[in-house]
């Protein structure tokens, strides 16, 4: 179903999920000149994904997913997932990263921040989105119950961040990777979720501009 020859294809959409993938890419070419990339397309609206030939790629039907063509089209799906998958097989000097061997502990910490947004940030997000958007119904407590949760789980964020930190992994002030690149594209369009502005976080606030700065992660979010 996708054209191109490079070293990996990526089924993608403009979504938070989608942009955690590509941005990540972008600093991996930045860094190391590659892995290059073909992009696929996605329009969730379509439900394409839900389609047997994106099944059989990925059984959840969502994006984004990952065919790494170098590696006998080995398949990856979920967000999270693919980005330690890229980290463990392009990142080779660990510079989003740790080793686990190595640096045990501070791979636990990227893991434990990994797992934080994967389960909480995104998630309530999305149903804030949905209630506050798309419900047929309005439900007034599905609303708040969620806009709420969101504002919660920025204020963990927010804790960690003010304890003398640029980033959320790391010794010291920390170390810009997989943590951050995992939850950025959500925090980004916190209006999205119904959370107007995040001055009650400055010290989030000042993360979100720190990353957005950066001409990788302006590149990823451009995809597709």
């Amino acid at each position: 179903m996708a054209s191109g020859n490079k070293q990996l294809l990526l089924y993608t959409g403009a979504t938070p999920n989608g942009h955690k993938v590509s941005i990540f890419l972008e600093e991996l070419k930045a860094a190391y000149g590659g892995p290059d990339y073909d992009v696929f397309k996605i329009d969730i609206s379509t439900n394409v994904q839900k389609e047997p030939w994106f099944i059989k790629l990925n059984p959840n039907g969502r994006i984004p997913t990952l065919v790494d063509r170098s590696r006998n089209n080995f398949v990856v799906f979920e967000t999270a997932a693919i980005l330690l998958y890229l980290q463990q097989h392009y990142d080779k000097e660990n510079k989003f990263g740790f080793n686990p061997a190595t640096e045990p502990d501070e791979y636990s910490v990227q893991l434990q921040w990994i797992f934080f947004a994967h389960g909480g940030v995104g998630p309530m997000q999305g149903q804030s989105h949905h209630f506050n958007r798309y419900a047929p119904e309005d439900l007034p407590y599905a609303k708040k119950r969620y806009i709420d949760e969101t504002k919660r789980l920025y204020g963990v964020l927010e804790i960690r961040l003010s304890q003398g930190r640029d980033w959320l992994a790391g010794p010291g002030r920390g170390t810009y990777g997989l943590a951050d690149i995992n939850v950025f594209p959500w925090v980004r369009i916190h209006k999205w979720a119904m959370v107007e502005s995040l001055d009650e976080f400055p010290n989030l606030k000042a993360w979100v501009e720190r990353i957005s700065a950066r001409p990788t992660v302006q590149a990823g979010v451009a995809v597709p």
